[in-house]
Parts: structure tokens; C-alpha cells; sequence
């Protein structure tokens, strides 16, 4: 497959699936840093305000896939 002929929702980059996780920070970064930005009063805070929520929706989101993972491979047998 050559990448002239790439239509990226009809044949999806499967290469990049299994590091998900290493791209969670960054986008959990750019959406504390955009969302802050439009909320925040004291701009003082504003970096720690974004670290605080960087850090809030990775524990967040690991944890759901921790929850779900235990869920399926746990619970789903079970019934």
C-alpha cells in the first residue's frame, strides 16, 4: 500500500494503535491548555491549572481502561 492511495477512515494507520497511551499525554495537554485558557482569571495559576487537569484526565482515562479491561476479561466470562 502506498501512501498516494491512503484514505485514513477507510484504512486506518493500525501501526500506531498499540502506543495509544504515549499520545494521551499530549492530548490531554492540549485540551488543559485550551480549556484553561478561555476559564482561567489569574493567568498567575495558569500553569499549574493546566498541569492539575493534564494530570486529572490521564488518572481518568487510565483508569476507565483499567476498569474496562477488568470488566471484559473478568466480569463478561463470567455471565
Amino acid at each position: 500500500m502506498t501512501m498516494l492511495g491512503w484514505i485514513p477512515f477507510l484504512e486506518p494507520m493500525n501501526w500506531l494503535q498499540s502506543l495509544w497511551y504515549v499520545l494521551l499525554v499530549p492530548l490531554a495537554f492540549g485540551i488543559a491548555a485550551s480549556y484553561k485558557a478561555m476559564r482561567v482569571v489569574d493567568m498567575r495559576n495558569y500553569w499549574r491549572q493546566v498541569g492539575l487537569m493534564t494530570g486529572q484526565i490521564v488518572v481518568v482515562i487510565t483508569a476507565l481502561a483499567v476498569g474496562l479491561i477488568l470488566f471484559v476479561k473478568l466480569l463478561l466470562p463470567l455471565a
